[in-house]
């Protein structure tokens, strides 16, 4: 099971000082939380795409994860989202098989809507066609990294013919895709129908809400042959804030909650750590929430946490990235590993996906029928194969 952070990349005041760091900073600070998650052995760094105030998470994320690549060895590279919807996927085949090349392959996506609105009409899109384009796009995306040549016409964007995106993918691999949705059920059913990853990012949504999407992914990934429902490759969010003791965390914290853009003015602190994955207390504390996620998402692959939110100095974030390499993922490892049956797969890595090409088993979009209707079945999108 992989262990990681991700970050929305937003530029908070701390309320405890008033002070707001400057862009730079907030950039800075990122390649310094990454580096720092990789110096205490977690797994994954994953960063959002933004493209308004207040985040500085980058337009264009390969440019910040070619850095991080650039300044680590080992951790594993993603995104938290990438905007499939308002992204060209011509972009996004290039600008990531690129990206893999650099990383020598520890490099993933997480396929995502984003939760900002106007970001559709600057980039020449519909928001009332978000849902179209996330199935359309995607399914251009998945044949540019699998086809060397591509003719290709769709409704939202314009036609291709005889196209080769370049680089070619590492290893004749492509990247692994999760795809993330917190509500939209359209989404589990893309990530089921290619065999994909879901991304469940639950970290505003009770318990009873996750459970629904993940199973819905998980009926409709048997459904289309991939493996049984348990084999399906789930990933969870969460967040945390921690000291050794708990009534520290709590009278620290609660500034941050109170006056966070994303908590503040909603339900109490008390209220949310109730009834959403949000933890604030001690390791151990982090430690049995997180592995009570397993009773209402099952056995699955990727647990990230959002820390460095709501205005903590990175002296904090970092004291808490401490905390988690060195007191929370050794016991959820050992905690998980021992939970987990041996049928169910560990999270996909570059290595894994590589020997899986190579033995011919790799996921057919739509099922593992190779009947003439299976193979026009997988050439068509999900939309498409609904109809």
């Amino acid at each position: 099971m992989q262990f990681g952070i991700f970050t929305i990349g937003d530029v908070t005041p701390d309320p405890t000082t008033g002070r707001t760091p400057t862009e730079h900073e907030r950039i800075m600070a990122t390649v310094e939380i990454a580096k720092k998650a990789e110096e205490v052995g977690l797994d994954v760094f994953a960063t959002g795409q933004h493209h308004n105030p207040p985040f500085v998470a980058p337009a264009n994320p390969p440019i910040l994860l070619a850095s991080i690549a650039a300044q680590t060895e080992r951790i594993q590279l993603s995104t938290a989202t990438t905007l499939i919807t308002t992204t060209d996927p011509v972009r996004i085949a290039e600008d990531y098989a690129y990206l893999q090349h650099l990383t020598g392959g520890r490099v993933d996506l997480t396929m995502g809507r984003g939760n900002t609105g106007p970001v559709y009409p600057w980039f020449g899109q519909d928001i009332r066609q978000g849902i179209p384009l996330a199935v359309e796009h995607y399914h251009l995306l998945h044949r540019l990294w699998r086809e060397d040549v591509v003719d290709w016409q769709g409704r939202f964007r314009t036609a291709l013919q005889g196209f080769t995106a370049t680089p070619r993918p590492l290893d004749g691999v492509a990247p692994f895709v999760w795809h993330g949705s917190i509500r939209s059920p359209e989404i589990p059913e893309q990530a089921a129908y290619y065999g994909d990853g879901f991304f469940h990012n639950n970290i505003f949504w009770p318990a009873e809400h996750t459970q629904r999407m993940v199973e819905f992914y998980r009926t409709r990934y048997e459904h289309y042959g991939h493996g049984s429902a348990d084999q399906a490759i789930v990933g969870l969010g969460g967040q945390v804030f921690m000291r050794r003791r708990s009534q520290d965390a709590v009278r620290e914290f609660r500034p941050y909650f109170d006056n966070a853009p994303v908590y503040g003015h909603g339900p109490s602190l008390e209220d949310f750590t109730a009834q959403t994955p949000l933890t604030v207390g001690t390791p151990e504390q982090v430690v049995e929430k997180t592995l009570g996620f397993r009773d209402y998402a099952g056995d699955y692959q990727r647990q990230l946490f959002l820390i460095d939110h709501a205005g903590l100095p990175l002296k904090t974030v970092l004291e808490q990235i401490d905390l988690l390499g060195e007191e929370v993922v050794p016991v959820l490892r050992k905690e998980f590993a021992a939970l987990k049956p041996a049928h169910v797969p560990e999270a996909p890595t570059h290595a894994s996906l590589v020997a899986r090409h190579r033995a011919g088993q790799d996921p057919v979009p739509g099922g593992t029928d190779d009947s003439p209707a299976g193979r026009a079945r997988a050439a068509r999108s999900p939309e498409e194969a609904r109809r």
